[in-house]
C-alpha cells in the first residue's frame, strides 16, 4: 500500500539493478566448466526538495544532514549532490475534456508563464492534450513559441496530432491516469542525467483510463518523474461538488506520492505557484544508496529520508517497487 510522507520525511525513489559477476577459474578445463557466481545490488536514487518552516528553500544541507531508512532499516548514503545543474525534461499534460472547456485561455496563459519562468535553452518540453484521446501536440522542444503555437492550434480545432498509448475506443470521458502513465512510460523512460517533471493542468476528474491511480503513481516513481499539478475547477456558487472533491484528492495523492505538489488556481495566483515550482526544480538535492534488501519480489519498499536539522520539511517520492 502507498503511504503519504510525514512532515519531516521524504520518500521518493526509483531503482536500477546491476549484476556483478565473479568467475572462479579452475586449474584446467573447458570454458563451459567455469562456475559463475552472481550477486545483485539495487541502486536507489532520489531527488529531494527541502523547505524551512516558512516554506523557503533550504540550500545549505550536506550529506551528513541526511539519514535514510528503507522499510525501517538504516541505509548507507553512497552518493550525494545538488541537482540544480541538471537540465530539465518537462511534460505539459493539459486536460481538454468537457469539464475544462471554460479554461483553455487560462491554460494557454499559464503555460506561457510557466515556460517563461522555467524553460532554459538547455531544457526541453513536450505538450500532451488529453480528454478521451491522448494527443502529442508538441514533441520535445526548447522553442517556447512553437510549443504555445501547437497548443493554440489544438484549441482552434486541429486534431491531426499523433496519439500516444494504445488506440482505445473511448467515445467520451477523461483519461487522466492514462495521460500521465503513457507520458511517463513513452516519453520519460530511458532519459538520464536530467530532472524529469510532469506538470498537469486539470481538475483531476478521471473516468475512462485503462490504468488506475496506483499504476500511474508506480510508473512515475519507477521512472524518477516528479509530478506537479495546477487544478482548475468550475465551481458552483463558489463550492465544489463530489466529483470536484474526488479530482482534488486524485491530484493531491498523485503529486504527493511522486514528490511534487498540487496547487489550486482558485486559492492562489498561478504565477506564484510557478515561481515555487521553478525554484524547487533548480534547488533539489540528489541522494542514492544500495539497498540492503536484494529480493526482487515486486513489493513496495517504503523509504524515509530524515534530516538532523530541526523544523526542516523534506518532500520527495514515497518509495519504489522491487521489480
Amino acid at each position: 500500500m502507498l503511504r503519504t510522507p510525514g512532515l519531516n520525511s521524504v520518500i521518493h525513489f526509483t531503482f536500477a539493478s546491476a549484476a556483478l559477476l565473479c568467475a572462479v577459474l579452475p586449474h584446467s578445463g573447458a570454458a563451459q566448466d567455469i562456475p559463475v557466481f552472481k550477486s545483485e545490488t539495487r541502486l536507489i536514487d532520489s531527488t529531494i526538495s527541502v523547505h524551512d518552516p516558512s516554506g523557503g528553500l533550504v540550500l545549505d544541507l550536506t550529506k551528513d544532514d541526511f539519514a535514510i531508512l528503507e522499510d525501517g532499516i538504516p541505509q548507507s548514503i553512497r552518493y550525494f549532490s545538488r541537482a540544480e545543474d541538471l537540465p530539465l525534461s518537462i511534460g505539459l499534460i493539459v486536460d481538454v475534456s468537457g469539464s475544462q472547456e471554460k479554461f483553455p485561455k487560462e491554460h494557454e496563459r499559464d503555460i506561457a508563464d510557466f515556460l517563461h519562468q522555467t524553460l532554459e535553452p538547455r531544457d526541453s518540453a513536450f505538450a500532451l492534450c488529453f480528454g478521451n484521446h491522448l494527443r502529442l501536440v508538441s514533441d520535445w522542444s526548447s522553442d517556447q513559441p512553437a510549443i504555445l503555437a501547437a497548443l493554440r492550434s489544438f484549441d482552434k480545432g486541429q486534431r491531426d496530432f499523433p496519439q500516444i498509448g494504445p488506440k482505445e475506443g473511448r467515445d467520451l470521458g477523461t483519461a487522466l491516469n492514462d495521460a500521465v502513465y503513457f507520458a511517463t512510460t513513452e516519453k520519460m523512460t530511458g532519459i538520464q542525467h536530467r530532472r524529469k517533471v510532469l506538470v498537469v493542468f486539470s481538475d483531476g476528474q478521471e473516468n475512462s483510463s485503462e490504468h488506475d491511480l496506483i499504476d500511474t503513481i508506480e510508473a512515475a516513481q519507477n521512472n524518477d518523474v516528479l509530478v506537479y499539478a495546477i487544478r482548475y475547477t468550475e465551481l458552483d456558487h463558489g463550492k465544489m461538488n463530489a466529483r470536484d472533491r474526488y479530482g482534488m484528492r486524485e491530484l493531491d495523492h498523485l503529486t504527493a506520492q511522486t514528490g511534487g505538489k498540487s496547487y489550486d488556481s482558485h486559492a492562489m495566483k498561478v504565477n506564484q505557484a510557478f515561481t515555487e515550482i521553478s525554484g524547487e526544480l533548480r534547488s533539489l538535492y540528489a541522494v542514492g544508496y544500495h539497498s540492503t534488501n536484494l529480493t526482487n519480489d515486486g513489493e513496495f519498499r517504503k523509504v524515509v529520508i530524515q534530516t538532523h536539522r530541526k523544523g526542516i520539511v523534506l518532500r520527495a517520492r514515497a518509495g519504489y517497487y522491487a521489480r
